[in-house]
């Protein structure tokens, strides 16, 4: 358990050397592939995603999914330290990645090592370090989970505290345009395009959908960035901007599309509608070995991998959420070595239950 410890920790430090922004996470990739084959572990590659499974895999039990990323977001500008390089301080490991998600990346690996060559498991495990997380990129998870197989249940590993998200919403952004018609400002002409989508952006900020989720609370929308005009003595014909809403339970995201174009006068055009929001009964077995360790349960306002996956899954993992994408971002290495403890103990208790 100890080396255990030890190595993660080491190949945390090793990978937040390496910069892997989403989708040119290729070297972190080789740096992962390497610890495991340098373990005797057999790994395989599929585009920049990492995977394998343990040594007595049995196509026919059912198979449980251990699934981090290893992209970054790139660091913002307030960084005082290198994200780049590997420091500790006062039991703090700071870097980029360090904290999301990269103690759950190392963490989870570590619990997958310790279960590898053990044969009386009653599930399978697979273990898979995946690219684009940050971007909800179509070349991370997604396009690697036909390439596993069938996947009965699922770990994400995601800066949580330990404790578990149960239901996690989903994300749909879209574009707007609100059209109008040009004219000169100094004269009585054309029709304003900001006024028309400043009235749809009021709109955003103050409507509720009425059905609200027990474990995600209610739909969240917010208008993130704008655009108009080409200069100043000119009524713009047209102004973009482009909303972020976190979706629930409760609607579908057509049901929420078709609500916004009841209520607004402006085109719009969906980004992606592909992640969509999660949730699993409380009364899973997982769910319910995570209790037994006295952990917490939650619905997580953030959208991850779990929104791509199909399957029952909790996130969970090492860290705090409200640390990702920080200057200076950081993990405490006990917490990490908590991670790996708790991982363990959860996929005992599942494996026992």
């Amino acid at each position: 358990m100890e080396q255990l410890k030890a190595d993660a920790i080491e190949l945390l430090k090793q990978l937040i050397r390496i910069p892997s922004f989403s989708k040119t996470e290729d070297k972190t990739a080789d740096a992962i592939a390497s610890f495991l084959e340098d373990r005797g572990v057999e790994t395989h590659r599929f585009y920049n995603n990492v995977w394998t499974r343990n040594k007595y895999f049995d196509p026919a039990k059912p198979t449980l999914l251990l699934n981090s990323h290893h992209d970054t977001v790139k660091p913002n500008a307030q960084y005082t330290k290198n994200p780049f390089e590997p420091i500790v301080e006062d039991g703090k490991l700071y870097g980029l990645g360090s904290n999301d998600a990269g103690g759950a990346l190392v963490a989870l690996m570590a619990c997958f090592l310790y279960f590898y060559d053990q044969a009386d498991l009653r599930f399978n495990i697979i273990y898979a370090a995946t690219a684009e997380e940050e971007i909800s990129g179509e070349k991370g998870v997604e396009i690697l989970l036909p390439q596993l197989g069938t996947i009965d249940f699922g770990i994400v590993g995601e800066p949580t505290k330990m404790d578990l998200a149960i239901a996690e919403k989903g994300l749909l952004v879209i574009d707007c345009v609100a059209h109008g018609k040009s004219g000169h400002a100094a004269r009585e002409e054309g029709e304003n395009a900001i006024y028309k989508a400043l009235k749809d952006i009021e709109w955003f900020r103050t409507y509720q959908f009425p059905e609200v989720s027990e474990t995600l609370g209610p739909v969240k929308m917010s208008v993130t960035l704008i655009q108009a005009g080409v200069q100043h003595n000119v009524v713009p014909n047209s102004c973009t901007f482009t909303a972020d809403i976190r979706t629930t339970d409760k609607y579908g995201t057509q049901e929420v599309l078709d609500v916004i174009q009841q209520n607004i006068s402006s085109v719009i055009q969906p980004r992606s509608t592909r992640l969509n929001p999660s949730s699993i009964n409380p009364s899973h077995p997982m769910v319910q070995a995570g209790l037994q360790l006295g952990r917490t349960i939650y619905g997580s306002p953030t959208t991850s991998d779990q929104a791509l996956m199909s399957f029952d899954t909790v996130k969970m993992g090492p860290g705090d959420s409200a640390r990702s994408h920080t200057a200076d971002e950081f993990i405490y290495l006990q917490e990490i070595m908590e991670g790996i403890e708790l991982y363990i103990q959860l996929v005992n208790n599942y494996n026992q239950l």
